[in-house]
């Protein structure tokens, strides 16, 4: 499950490497402020308009986790979408990170032609993401961290880019510490995380739908073009959502409520795309699969 969160009170850390950005948003956070607005004026100075910063808790690999933290300039309606979407799928900033430490400069011509980001793109253009730049790193103690500095600029000309790398060595630092000073914190305890209200989405649906028919997380997974520990994943998001203990009961509630019907279909009031391989969020950040843009 996604989660959005707010930045931690900032720790102390030894020796801390500050320049004036990192001291802009320590300064807010002494005021008690709100990092949003100190942010705004970094990204302006940087000539970015939002950025993001999500994390996967677990450090291995083949561990179960159902849940992964975002916290980010863009508006809520960007991250309910880009859940329901299924974009963690689809965005080129997770896929071309994995397993990469260095800096990735993005831009959304390169993928134009490209239809696995598609969907992504069009999207992501609606809230201004058109370019940018993604780090990707491993926190020891908790799992994946991808940083994105997002731009509306698009194409990105080469006097941009080398724009763009003589400040390279500022952001990765500020990442990096933003990271380790606001963020790193929060997961240890779950205990700073707001979480915002969210319905079954329509994967969601479709699984509780085919549960109640009497299928397994095998026969769904191969139903929907997924893996049985997907269909696991999602009913546990499917299970805390709605408050009950085990997946009959969210069958018994989701047949209470109308959301299914016993024999296996989703209420009509309920639309849903057709199926389409989903991977959860957690799984892909640590298995998302690297691959190449294709050029026009």
């Amino acid at each position: 499950m996604l989660k959005i969160i707010a930045p931690a009170a900032p720790l102390r850390l030894n020796a801390l490497v500050r320049n004036r950005h990192i001291e802009m948003l320590l300064d807010a956070a002494r005021r008690g402020e709100a990092l949003e607005s100190a942010m705004a004026r970094i990204l302006q100075a940087w000539q970015f308009d939002s950025f993001m910063h999500v994390m996967s808790p677990s450090t291995l690999p083949l561990q179960r986790d159902d849940r992964a933290f975002i916290w980010t300039t863009l508006p809520p309606a960007w991250v309910a979408l880009y859940a329901a979407h299924g974009h963690i799928e689809t965005d080129p900033r997770i896929a071309l990170t994995y397993n990469r430490n260095a800096p990735f400069l993005w831009d959304a011509a390169d993928f134009a032609h490209d239809p696995r980001y598609a969907a992504f793109l069009a999207d992501a253009a609606a809230f201004g993401i058109r370019s940018g730049v993604t780090m990707s790193f491993r926190d020891p103690t908790h799992g994946r961290v991808v940083v994105a500095f997002n731009s509306s600029t698009g194409p990105v000309t080469p006097r941009r880019q080398r724009a763009i790398s003589a400040r390279l060595g500022d952001m990765v630092l500020f990442a990096v510490t933003f990271h380790d000073v606001f963020m790193a914190s929060i997961v240890d305890g779950d205990a700073a995380s707001s979480e915002t209200a969210v319905r079954l989405s329509a994967r969601e649906l479709q699984c509780l739908a085919l549960a109640a028919s009497g299928m397994t997380s095998r026969d769904i997974g191969f139903k929907l073009g997924i893996k049985p520990r997907t269909a696991n994943y999602h009913f546990g998001n499917i299970i805390e959502k709605l408050g009950v203990l085990n997946r009959n009961e969210a069958i018994a509630v989701a047949v209470a409520k109308g959301l299914v019907r016993r024999e296996g279909s989703v209420a009509a009031t309920s639309r849903h795309p057709g199926p389409v391989p989903e991977l959860p969020f957690h799984d892909a950040l640590h298995e998302a699969v690297p691959v190449r843009p294709t050029h026009s």
